[in-house]
C-alpha cells in the first residue's frame, strides 16, 4: 500500500481536479490524504443554500469531508489559511490569506503531514495554478517546497490539458441541439497548459460516477444546475475522466512507489 497526499487552496478543488485520481488510488488498496490550505470563506454560496447564520466556512468544511468519504479519502486536514479571493482583488492584501503566507513556513506545515503520512506521491496545481488564483499559484510554490522538505518521490501537477479540452468541445459543437450545455473555453494562454507540457495522465472514466458524486457533496458552491452536474453521463466521463499531471521528474520504473505505477501513465507513448 502507499500513500497520495493531494494538496488543495480551497475544498471543492479536489472534485473538480483530482477526485478521478483520488477515488482510483483508495479503490486500489492505496491511503489517500486530503490537505486544504484554506476553508474556502471568500467563495459564492449557491443562493438559499445556507441557513440563517450559518457560516460558509464551516458548511464548506463539512463539504470537505463528505466528499472525502465518497472519495474513499483517510484523512483531511486544513493548514489554517484564509482564502485570498481572485487576482487582484483588495482580499489578496490581507496578512493572514494564504496568497501572504511565508512559502517556507506554509511548506513546513505541510511537510509535517507528509512526514507524518510516509507521502509517496504527492499533487499540487501547475505554476499558473490552472488559471491564475493566487491560492493555486501558492498552492505550486509551497507544495513544491514541501516536497523537497519531506523528501516526497513523486510531486504531480495537476492540470488542464487545454489542447485535449479544445479538441472535445469543438467535436461537442454538434451535440448543442441535444441540450449539451458547454462553458466558453478560449485558447486563452493562461488557462491549463498545451499538450506539449503534459507528462502523465490518469485514465479514471470508472470512476466518473465518483467523481460527480464528490461534487455534489459540495453543494453550496455547485447546485443541481451546475453545468458540469448537468452533464448527460458519457460526456462527463470523456470530458472529466481523465485528469491530467505534469511531473517534472518522474521517478525509475525500476525503482518508483507501486501506487505510482498503478494510477499514473505517460501521456505519451500510453
Amino acid at each position: 500500500m502507499g500513500t497520495l497526499v493531494s494538496f488543495h487552496a480551497h475544498p471543492d478543488d479536489e472534485s473538480i481536479g483530482t477526485a478521478g485520481t483520488l477515488a482510483k488510488a483508495a479503490a486500489l488498496g492505496h491511503r489517500v490524504v486530503l490537505v486544504f490550505a484554506t476553508r474556502g470563506e471568500l467563495g459564492e454560496p449557491v443562493p438559499g443554500v445556507l441557513a440563517e447564520g450559518e457560516q460558509l466556512s464551516v458548511r464548506r468544511s463539512a463539504e470537505c469531508h463528505e466528499s472525502a468519504r465518497v472519495l474513499g479519502v483517510s484523512r483531511v486536514e486544513f493548514l489554517g489559511y484564509v482564502d485570498s479571493g481572485m487576482m487582484g482583488e483588495p482580499s489578496n492584501d490581507a496578512p493572514y490569506c494564504f496568497w501572504q503566507a511565508p512559502v517556507e513556513h506554509a511548506a513546513r506545515r505541510l511537510a509535517l503531514i507528509l512526514e507524518e503520512e510516509e507521502a509517496d506521491v504527492l499533487t499540487t496545481y501547475d505554476d499558473n495554478g490552472g488559471y491564475g488564483h493566487p491560492d493555486h499559484i501558492q498552492v505550486h510554490r509551497v507544495g513544491a517546497r514541501a516536497g523537497e522538505l519531506a523528501g516526497v518521490p513523486v510531486v504531480a501537477q495537476n492540470t488542464t490539458n487545454r489542447d485535449w479540452l479544445l479538441r472535445g468541445m469543438r467535436g461537442l459543437q454538434k451535440e448543442r441541439g441535444a441540450g449539451i450545455e458547454l462553458p466558453e473555453i478560449t485558447e486563452d494562454p493562461s488557462f491549463g497548459k498545451p499538450e506539449s507540457e503534459i507528462t502523465h495522465r490518469v485514465e479514471a472514466v470508472e470512476y466518473a460516477g465518483t467523481k460527480r458524486e464528490s461534487m455534489r457533496a459540495h453543494a453550496s458552491q455547485m447546485g443541481p444546475d451546475h453545468f458540469m452536474l448537468r452533464m448527460p453521463e458519457p460526456v462527463f466521463a470523456m470530458g472529466l475522466g481523465t485528469e491530467f499531471y505534469i511531473v517534472a521528474a518522474p521517478p525509475n520504473p525500476a525503482s518508483a512507489p507501486e501506487i505510482w505505477t498503478e494510477v499514473f501513465e505517460p501521456l505519451r507513448g500510453a
